[in-house]
């Protein structure tokens, strides 16, 4: 696929780039029967649609549609956008959580691409376990193929005590028992299948087991969300790779005494909200990855 990089740079807003190209064993996907043709997605995270304080984000009402102008205004259309959960904010009210739920639906069918993955994170699905979320975009853990790289998006949030639970582990490992242990696979999750910071609920109390079962496959990636920052860490060979939110930024770990959004800069607006991307280099063996900022800076 022919693609200017910088000019895609250049165009991207909100969100996460991620070229199916950098992922590890992408180059060597045609050798277990799929055609490997590159391509790209974007990820979208964090969006907390509902938050309303402008001390911490003045433009709370329109940075998800800057984020879907960004990316409606790319010369090459990925092929498909994935939202890796927090779709709405917190509420306690069911009624006002589908409202929501109804209207991040609605906004984000103006994406230009039709191909839309959602995921939930605790605020959408933690007080009702899913239930609101299913009704809206169906099933809160599911897997599929694209241009040979295995997708499994996992739900880590449903379960109020923020654990997988051992019928979805039970899945998870009859899904991987499939899988050639070589081919390219990616696992999209909403907190950390790793303990972070569990004190500060960046964990998963059952992750340690989901990792376990994919410890044997060689090229597989975790993108994840919940931080709100951009965070790289390594279990064993298996990298995982948080992304920023489009509505605020949390304070790194423990660089504060709670995790309490970081209050808006007038003199660096935007600042913390960003996305990524992840190009592959060196034939899959080595990874790079590039964090940009929400809006072009001016020059000084």
């Amino acid at each position: 696929m022919a693609i200017d990089r910088r000019e895609f740079m250049r165009l991207a807003g909100l969100g996460g780039v991620v070229f199916a190209s950098g992922l590890p064993g992408w180059a060597r996907a045609q050798g277990y029967g799929a055609s490997a043709e590159e391509f790209f997605f974007v990820q979208l995270s964090d969006l907390h649609w509902g938050f309303s304080d402008p001390k911490v984000n003045p433009d709370f009402a329109g940075t998800l549609q800057k984020a879907i102008a960004a990316v409606n205004g790319l010369s090459q259309q990925p092929d498909f956008v994935v939202f890796t959960g927090d779709l709405t904010h917190n509420t306690d009210d069911p009624r006002e959580r589908r409202r929501r739920l109804g209207e991040v639906k609605e906004i984000t069918a103006a994406l230009k691409v039709k191909d839309l993955k959602f995921m939930p994170g605790e605020h959408d699905a933690s007080l009702d376990n899913g239930k609101a979320f299913r009704e809206f975009f169906g099933d809160t853990h599911h897997t599929f193929d694209h241009k040979g790289v295995h997708f499994i998006a996992l739900d880590n949030v449903s379960d109020p005590a923020a654990a997988l639970g051992e019928g979805q582990l039970r899945w998870l490992a009859a899904d991987l028992a499939s899988r050639d242990r070589k081919a390219p696979i990616v696992v999209f999750a909403h907190r950390p299948l790793f303990d972070l910071l569990p004190q500060w609920d960046w964990a998963t109390r059952d992750g340690a087991k989901a990792i376990d079962l994919m410890m044997p496959f060689e090229n597989l990636t975790v993108f994840y969300g919940h931080i709100h920052q951009e965070n790289h860490h390594m279990t064993g060979h298996i990298a995982h790779h948080s992304a920023k939110s489009l509505m605020f930024p949390l304070p790194a770990p423990l660089s504060q005494p709670k995790r309490t959004p970081l209050p808006w800069d007038p003199n660096e607006p935007y600042k913390g909200l960003g996305f990524r991307e992840v190009e592959l280099e060196e034939r899959g063996v080595k990874v790079a990855i590039e964090e940009l900022s929400v809006v072009k800076r001016s020059a000084a």
